[in-house]
């Protein structure tokens, strides 16, 4: 399919950006609609600590046995009205596709025994881990690790997943240095140059997966990236400016996804995604304080503003006072969707009462939640979708959310530290400095790239 850049955003009217509904909402079999006006839980889940072998193989299945039975157990006795079980596969599962299979067919087989037995709706999400890394990497687009990749799709589609999701990881080998020299030009180069590209690639290939299979392409994340930066910015390694910018910067690539065919709703750990939903209107999971069992934020409220899915990270099969992880999880996340729900079927002033209460407890404390704030957003999103490419894109993306920063500090409450403020300075200076076009940031910055090697993606610079 070939790409299509969206030239407006789906929204103007900042009361009609909130959560549990899009422009364009997503309708399963069962007759869940994710986009629809009820948000839904999604429990995203995976093993404790545990060697994966041929022998703890039959193990590993019956984690996720008793993690699904659990949950729908849960999901009848809360009366849910519907939910999504995702499984981002471990490393070893798409080395192996026909693990990923396994685990996938198990986890629908019940849901769908579950469904039939007691009227609980649910839906499956499969994220194959993107392997495409490390010294036995061939090319980005070809050889071992990308046919293991795509064999994983195409098995867990023809076993009845209902969305196919990946988290890729183009052009993390220059954005990973980028973040640990604060160099926010470097990082351009990355997303624009890499990220975009590799985005294109993935994302046809998984269009016509699912197509050919009646599953649903729902959407990137930028979590080796732009969370990555944000878990970093959190422990003080880096400037949370730094982190902040380059969560705008990822939305780019991240948006690459529905310009190819994705449908949404896009990945749970892709805290751009309200960006995706403010241009595509394609419906968009979150998490935040429901993520604390996999990484710390400052995000944790405001991230559930526009969000059309509540999920919570990956959470690992261990046993709790209260029962397993993943099934006190997932009541974390049904309560959170039942009270969004009652607001929204109290009235829209109701709902857009409750989602700016999510957003001003978070934004004026750190620049990441400020750039999440709904108006932040459809401001910047209007920004991007004016230019052309996505050098222009990504260029425009940081200008803009390093600007909104400053504005935020100066007059909107938002608090910076003196340090914060030095390298907003210094970041806003360096974005402003950058090169007219793609192939003058090329080279400047590839001599600094010694982890690159552009024939895996087909360049030469």
């Amino acid at each position: 399919m070939a790409r299509n850049e969206y030239r407006t955003t789906a929204y103007s009217d900042l009361d009609d950006f909130v959560y549990g509904v899009a422009k364009n909402p997503v309708s399963l079999k069962n007759g869940m609609v994710i986009g629809g006006g009820t948000i839904y839980p999604e429990l995203n889940f995976t093993l404790p600590t545990m060697p994966l072998t041929d022998e703890t193989w039959p193990d590993a299945i019956e984690h996720y046995k008793r993690i699904i039975t659990g949950t729908c157990n849960r999901a009848r006795d809360l009366e849910v009205p519907g939910f999504v079980a995702e499984i981002e596969t471990l490393p070893d599962m798409t080395f192996r596709p026909e693990w990923a299979v396994e685990v996938c067919k198990t986890i629908v087989d019940i849901i769908k025994e579950h469904e039939d037995k007691c009227g609980i709706k649910g839906a499956v999400r499969i994220t194959p881990n993107d392997n495409r890394e490390g010294e036995g990497l061939e090319h980005m687009w070809h050889g071992k690790r990308w046919d293991e990749t795509m064999a994983a799709f195409e098995g867990c589609a023809a076993a009845g997943a209902d969305f196919l999701a990946i988290e890729t990881i183009g052009g993390k080998e220059v954005h990973d240095d980028a973040l640990m020299f604060c160099d926010i030009k470097r990082a351009v180069f990355a997303l624009s140059a890499l990220s975009c590209l590799d985005m294109e690639k993935v994302w046809t290939a998984i269009v016509e997966i699912a197509g050919r299979h009646g599953a649903i392409p729902a959407g990137d994340t930028a979590c080796g990236l732009a969370n990555t930066a944000m878990v970093l910015a959190e422990k003080n390694y880096i400037p949370r400016v730094f982190a902040a910018a380059d969560r705008v910067m990822c939305a780019v690539r991240s948006l690459v996804a529905m310009e190819v065919g994705a449908k949404g709703p896009d990945k749970d750990c892709g805290y751009e995604g309200p960006y995706i939903k403010a241009i595509s209107g394609n419906p968009i999971s979150m998490e935040g304080r429901s993520a604390s069992c996999a990484h710390l934020s400052a995000c944790g409220n405001i991230a559930i503003c526009v969000a059309d899915l509540w999920s919570n990270e990956s959470v690992q099969n261990v046993h709790l006072l209260s029962g397993s992880a993943p099934v006190a999880y997932f009541e974390l996340l049904a309560y959170d969707c039942r009270l969004m729900n009652a607001a929204s079927a109290r009235g829209k002033k109701e709902a857009l009462i409750l989602r700016d209460l999510h957003a001003d407890s978070d934004c004026y404390l750190d620049p990441h939640a400020w750039i999440l704030r709904p108006d932040v957003v459809l401001g910047i999103s209007k920004g991007i979708v004016a230019e052309t490419g996505c050098y222009n894109r990504v260029r425009k993306a940081a200008e803009l959310a390093l600007l909104s920063i400053e504005k935020g500090s100066k007059e909107g409450g938002l608090v910076l530290s003196e340090k914060e403020r030095e390298w907003l300075g210094k970041l806003t200076a360096d974005v402003y400095s950058l090169p007219d076009t793609l192939e003058e940031l090329a080279e400047e910055v590839v001599p600094d790239c010694d982890k690159l090697d552009p024939a895996k993606y087909d360049l030469k610079f």
